[in-house]
């Protein structure tokens, strides 16, 4: 693993740990002011722009706070000179989902782009397979 793509591991593991925490500030960090987001519910088109992302996580913050958990089971990140993408599969659920459905994990892609000497979110997608 080379240094960017471990600047971007931690970039990774820091944001997973404020969303397990509800940390809307460590959520938004490291994102692009253009991030744009595909996301479990709606909007369906995705959302745009940091002021929508932001509005995102209030409701998915009170849901969690229901004793749901958070967090990365596997995580590999690819970097170039200035972009890179990184895909994940996450424990994302209740204690009762997980009884129903032990291997349940929502699947995150981000694609990150280095601005001004620093690696940024710029594009994540979130999903959970179909059954």
């Amino acid at each position: 693993m080379n240094q960017d793509e471990a600047q971007i591991r931690t970039l990774i593991e820091r944001w997973a740990a404020a969303v397990h925490e509800g940390d809307l500030d460590g959520v938004l960090a490291d994102h692009t002011g253009d991030i744009v987001m595909y996301d479990v519910p709606p909007p369906y088109d995705g959302v745009r722009g940091i002021d929508a992302y932001r509005a995102t996580w209030p409701p998915f913050f009170t849901w969690q706070a229901q004793g749901a958990s958070f967090e990365i089971v596997s995580l590999d990140v690819v970097a170039g000179d200035d972009v890179a993408y990184a895909h994940a599969l996450l424990r994302c659920g209740t204690a009762e989902e997980f009884a129903e459905k032990p291997g349940l994990r929502l699947r995150l892609t981000l694609g990150l782009r280095k601005e001004q000497g620093r690696w940024a979110v710029a594009h994540e997608h979130h999903s959970f397979p179909h059954d």
